[in-house]
């Protein structure tokens, strides 16, 4: 049997003639950039998210500049956001000429620990500390919503309200999902989501979307996805050229309508992983990190080498009002980098996200950071493991997974 990461084709076969009719109908209209097509999409969003503006961009990526840049973050500037993440949540910054304050995390959910970013903000945080972070130029918070649940936005809001801040929502991998009733993006100032293929909410291309509160920023940024002109060759700011085309949008508009089922079915897939691998007895509580995960990789990790970690709901657990939609499944093992290629042998897909954290990244090499600076990342990184997981998996093909892996490990104790 084969069991990919990720099978689109799946989808594309349930959705197909209504996506190739959308197509076409961008075709006759000959209308490629922006458009009404784009608007539709934009409006359809902004009421699935629950968001005053809604404007499609690029990428992911390009949303999150554009929300430092509608905030007119200057050089030097500092904005708080995890070391465990996609890197273009700190290129962002990083691109801006602002400084990237990495807080760690929260090891049961792999997000940002609202404890790290209130002891920096109080001046207590060693690493902000030794590195002479000037607490008065934070501008800003980016907690990222990582494989699907959101961060705890409740002490994030209390804090940046508390110190002036803005908080950018880095949604780009939870869509739909839910923190104590509310929709990701629908907490902070900024939104910002991605519509890469891979995404729940995947185009099929790049494509990005930013949802914004406050009329003033929301006009500012449609002003600077479009090289920062209005009217058209009147230059207003030195913008960007970052839109959605008309045909990504349309696709995206056929998929908008099928989100809430797809998400659910990921659920129930979670779901069914967690009942299998507690059956097969192989899955264990999470360690603390220790120093030696930090210094040794895989070998000093203090989790059993046969036994696997489980992703945790907490502020995704429906009790919670929450909602993971379990963009990965995010499990935790030993040995994990040999684990991938047994399970390959398998014909199993697999993928780690992420191997390094971004305060060990080399173009981050002249910070001053130190790998111990965020054990819990380097724990993460070490150890963290996506497996299959998509609306259209079978009973069948998580049953193999789950004993495929229940044997690896075996060869482990």
């Amino acid at each position: 049997m084969k069991v990919p990461l990720l099978d689109l084709h799946a989808q594309y076969k349930s959705i197909k003639s209504e996506v190739k009719s959308a197509i076409d109908e961008v075709l006759e209209s000959q209308y490629f950039i922006m458009g009404d097509t784009v608007k539709r999409f934009e409006a359809e969003i902004a009421d699935n998210c629950n968001a005053t503006h809604a404007f499609g961009c690029a990428s992911g990526s390009d949303a999150l500049l554009l929300a430092l840049m509608a905030i007119d973050i200057k050089p030097g500037e500092y904005v708080i956001t995890t070391p465990f993440t996609f890197f273009a949540t700190a290129g962002a910054i990083s691109r801006l000429g602002a400084i990237p304050v990495f807080a760690d995390i929260d090891p049961t959910t792999f997000n940002i620990d609202p404890n790290e970013i209130e002891a920096i903000l109080n001046g207590e945080h060693p690493v902000a500390n030794r590195l002479a972070v000037d607490v008065s130029k934070i501008r800003a918070i980016i907690p990222v919503h990582l494989y699907g649940q959101m961060a705890e936005m409740t002490p994030i809001m209390e804090l940046a309200k508390m110190y002036d801040l803005y908080v950018i929502e880095d949604a780009a991998q939870a869509i739909g999902s839910k923190y104590k009733g509310k929709i990701a993006g629908e907490f902070g100032d900024f939104g910002c989501f991605s519509f890469f293929p891979s995404k729940n909410l995947g185009a099929y291309g790049d494509g990005g979307l930013i949802t914004i509160k406050d009329a003033a920023l929301a006009e500012k940024v449609d002003i600077l996805r479009t090289h920062g002109a209005r009217p058209k060759y009147h230059n207003i700011y030195v913008g960007m050229n970052s839109r959605l085309d008309a045909m990504q949008a349309a696709i995206l508009s056929v998929k908008l309508p099928y989100l809430d089922e797809w998400s659910q079915k990921r659920r129930e897939a979670a779901q069914r992983y967690n009942a299998l691998f507690e059956e097969h007895g192989i899955t264990s509580l999470i360690s603390e990190c220790s120093s030696s995960c930090v210094d040794q990789g895989n070998e000093g990790c203090a989790l059993p080498e046969n036994k696997l970690v489980l992703p945790s709901e907490i502020e995704g657990a429906p009790e919670n009002d929450g909602k993971h939609i379990y963009h990965q499944y995010t499990v935790r093992v030993k040995n994990r980098d040999e684990i991938i290629e047994a399970l390959k042998n398998e014909g199993i897909g697999s993928a780690v996200y992420y191997p390094v954290p971004m305060h060990m990244q080399k173009c981050y090499s002249d910070m001053g950071f130190k790998s111990e600076d965020f054990p819990k990342s380097v724990c993460a990184a070490n150890q963290a493991l996506s497996l299959p997981i998509y609306p259209e998996i079978t009973p069948e093909q998580q049953e193999y997974v789950v004993s495929k892996l229940t044997k690896i490990l075996s060869n482990y104790a």
